[in-house]
């Protein structure tokens, strides 16, 4: 090392996110001489009670910072060239990809982004489309995501829909016309908030 980087985020957020074992994303990146990190930042389940629960409406905020931390914990270990550190994910992943390249422009220079959510008041109004109605929707993201009236302000500071303007480097997205729980709104918007903001990349 130093190594071409991939930060490598889990969906979910609130599930483990790799286990011992083969990975095929991750094996297809390292055979072609990447670096690649999967951080389990908070939020990730199967280190404790306590991990999982500091992840409760954190998205954006500490659960990024941890992604943030182990990215540039293994810049100071010699492991990844700070000059060549991408980050994508998909789903929740996809969702810290966007956040990561508005909050950190100087740390990612690129960015990879499948079926990820955008903007999180969209998932009250189309997103996750399977738990449409849901006690998921009514009890449990706005407790473990943010409340869409309590915690307005939050979820807009938070959603890389609005702060499209700060993101400047190359994004490569990817949707389905067919996903029910990231329907393609999610990348239409953020595609079009991303050229207004003159991100043509």
């Amino acid at each position: 090392g130093p190594w071409p980087t991939v930060v490598l985020v889990h969906g979910g957020p609130y599930v483990r996110g790799e286990e011992w074992g083969f990975s095929s994303d991750t094996q297809f990146l390292a055979s072609r001489g990447y670096l690649v990190i999967q951080p389990e930042f908070r939020g990730s389940t199967g280190y404790g009670d306590t991990l999982f629960k500091a992840g409760w409406k954190q998205w954006g905020l500490s659960m990024q910072d941890d992604i943030t931390d182990a990215t540039k914990w293994a810049i100071a270990q010699g492991f990844a060239d700070p000059k060549r550190i991408a980050i994508a994910g998909a789903s929740y992943g996809g969702y810290a990809t966007m956040m990561g390249l508005a909050k950190e422009p100087e740390l990612y220079r690129a960015g990879i982004n499948w079926v990820g959510v955008t903007d999180i008041g969209l998932m009250y109004d189309i997103g996750w489309s399977d738990f449409m109605g849901d006690k998921w929707m009514s009890f449990g993201m706005p407790k473990m995501i943010g409340d869409p009236t309590k915690d307005a302000a939050q979820l807009n500071a938070t959603s890389p829909l609005k702060q499209a303007a700060r993101i400047k480097q190359p994004v490569l997205m990817a949707y389905g016309e067919l996903d029910y729980r990231v329907p393609m709104p999610h990348g239409t918007k953020m595609r079009d908030a991303l050229k207004d903001a003159g991100n043509t990349n």
